[in-house]
């Protein structure tokens, strides 16, 4: 800007201007040290809690494969992609990655996407061909209705009140039809929450 244009406005939106530049470079300034003072702690949390949540769904996913008497491999390659599980008898791929699920489904295998909070029981009905009833309320305890109901929102079993309608707020924006979401996997998160609410803390 020249210093006859710059002349010609008027003082106060000279010194607003300054004054907002000034004030943004503060808040990058301490934004960054908080970031450095404390690296990551919520977000290493977080990433743990995930894995788990995912190492217990496989095992979930393990449980009703086998109760179904289902031959399966795991990390088994398809169509370029590897798939966390692959059920050689059916052609049916089962993989956690989104694009992995696109990839797939131009080829001849069938693919079936399953989000890494789903229980395990619920796979049967998302498979491309019929599955025997099965009662997996067993031993390990894994798939009863109230444990699912936690596992869908994304919450330790019995977590308190607070914690549920945290979880159920967040992911009812992920699935809202209103913004893109599907219909059925709305009213499971639904449900979901009205059952974990019973058996809160």
């Amino acid at each position: 800007m020249s210093p006859e244009v710059l002349a010609a406005l008027p003082q106060w939106l000279v010194d607003g201007a300054l004054l907002g530049v000034a004030g943004s470079l503060l808040v990058a300034v301490l934004f960054y040290l908080i970031v450095r003072r404390f690296p990551g702690e919520r977000t290493a949390g977080g990433r743990e809690a995930g894995e788990r949540t995912e190492a217990r769904r496989r095992k979930e996913i393990r449980h009703y494969l086998d109760a179904i008497d289902e031959q399966y491999a795991e990390g088994h390659p398809v169509a370029g992609q590897h798939v966390d599980f692959y059920l050689p008898k059916r052609d049916v791929a089962i993989t956690f990655d989104a694009r992995a699920f696109y990839r797939i489904d131009r080829s001849a295998t069938e693919p079936v996407l399953v989000e890494h909070e789903m229980p395990g029981v619920v796979l049967g009905h998302r498979l491309p061909f019929e599955t025997p009833e099965i009662d997996l309320d067993g031993e390990d305890g894994d798939l009863d209705p109230e444990r699912a109901a936690f596992a869908v929102l994304g919450v330790a079993d019995g977590a308190g009140v607070e914690e549920i309608k945290r979880a159920y707020r967040e992911k009812i924006k992920e699935v809202h039809p209103d913004h893109g979401g599907d219909r059925d996997e709305f009213e499971r998160v639904r449900e979901a929450y009205t059952t974990a609410k019973k058996h809160a803390r």
